[in-house]
């Protein structure tokens, strides 16, 4: 079966700088979310790009000159990787003449109440977007006759899920312009609001992977989860731990960059004797003069599971989506 990877390497291969390459991901990704369901009331959106020849040969310019990208991006300190693909959202908006305003705060007495991600130009009214860039692994739980749901797609550091992520975008944050005060600071009305939500999920085995739980787009970005000691049972070429802001795009890099199963077995070892953080590990091969990844996984301590298991119940509370 064809991967994400393989696709976007045949598509984007020739952008070489790391945030170019990030922001084709970001325009060119499908879609966390199927917007045909009913779970989301016809408040998705995907970028409204050019034509494919004027994409590219504005990314590859940009890939050539990446200064103006670059700066846009200095403004920012990027300690989340949310903010950093806000930006790179930001700086194709503004590219694109529609961005009114990115990042506005709405406050009440000295509270934020709320921040608008993007407000957009339609006419003389203004669009609502939020976006979210998000990775969840999928932990099915033994013996239970239920279907799995988005609940049970839980964070790497079981902070919170996917269903309870979309939650707060789509019952809390997309109604922001409701409130009284957003309306009386903003010079347009607010017609619409809708949610671009991007990412990866991934699954403990490709059985699992191949299935589409509700709500969930077919074509969404698959990936794998792995414990420590799964990665002996792996075979791994050339392997690649990715930073957190280099975790949207598929890896490229230099044929000297990447390390051995070995090497990376010590490098997960120490790891996990400080830091119980899950990593992304990209598994890369050898394309041309470079290296290139062909599939990834989130790599996860040995008690990950049963902690995992434990946090579900508290995650879940009473889903309303």
């Amino acid at each position: 079966m064809e991967t994400y990877q393989s696709r976007f390497h045949h598509e984007w291969q020739h952008l070489q700088d790391v945030h170019v390459r990030a922001l084709a991901w970001i325009l060119s990704s499908p879609s966390l979310l199927d917007s045909t369901s009913v779970l989301w009331q016809n408040q998705l959106v995907d970028v409204d790009l050019p034509e494919k020849a004027s994409l590219d040969a504005w990314l590859q310019q940009l890939d050539r000159q990446p200064v103006a990208l670059h700066e846009a991006l200095a403004v920012h300190k990027h300690r989340r990787l949310g903010h950093y693909a806000e930006n790179l959202l930001a700086f194709f908006l503004r590219h694109q003449g529609v961005l009114y305003a990115h990042g506005l705060q709405v406050h009440e007495n000295g509270t934020t109440v709320g921040e608008f991600d993007f407000l957009l130009n339609q006419g003389e009214d203004l669009l609502h977007w939020e976006i979210a860039s998000k990775f969840y692994l999928l932990v099915v739980e033994d013996g239970v006759e239920r279907a799995p749901d988005l609940y049970d797609y839980l964070g790497p550091n079981l902070g919170d899920t996917l269903g309870s992520k979309m939650e707060k975008i789509f019952h809390q944050q997309l109604a922001l312009a409701q409130h009284p005060q957003a309306q009386s600071m903003l010079p347009k009305k607010v017609v619409d609001a809708r949610a671009l939500v991007k990412g990866w999920l991934f699954y403990r085995t490709a059985s699992i992977a191949s299935a589409v739980i509700a709500g969930v787009s077919e074509y969404h970005c698959r990936a794998y989860w792995w414990t420590v000691d799964d990665i002996e049972k792996l075979a791994i070429p050339h392997a690649l731990i990715l930073p957190r802001l280099e975790w949207l795009a598929p890896a490229q890099c230099a044929l000297d960059a990447v390390m051995t199963k070995d090497d990376l077995k010590e490098v997960l070892k120490r790891h996990f004797l400080s830091d119980q953080s899950p990593v992304l590990l990209a598994i890369m091969s050898k394309h041309g003069n470079c290296m290139q990844e062909i599939c990834r996984g989130m790599v996860v301590p040995n008690d990950w599971i049963s902690r995992a298991q434990e946090k579900r119940a508290s995650l879940r509370q009473s889903p309303v989506i």
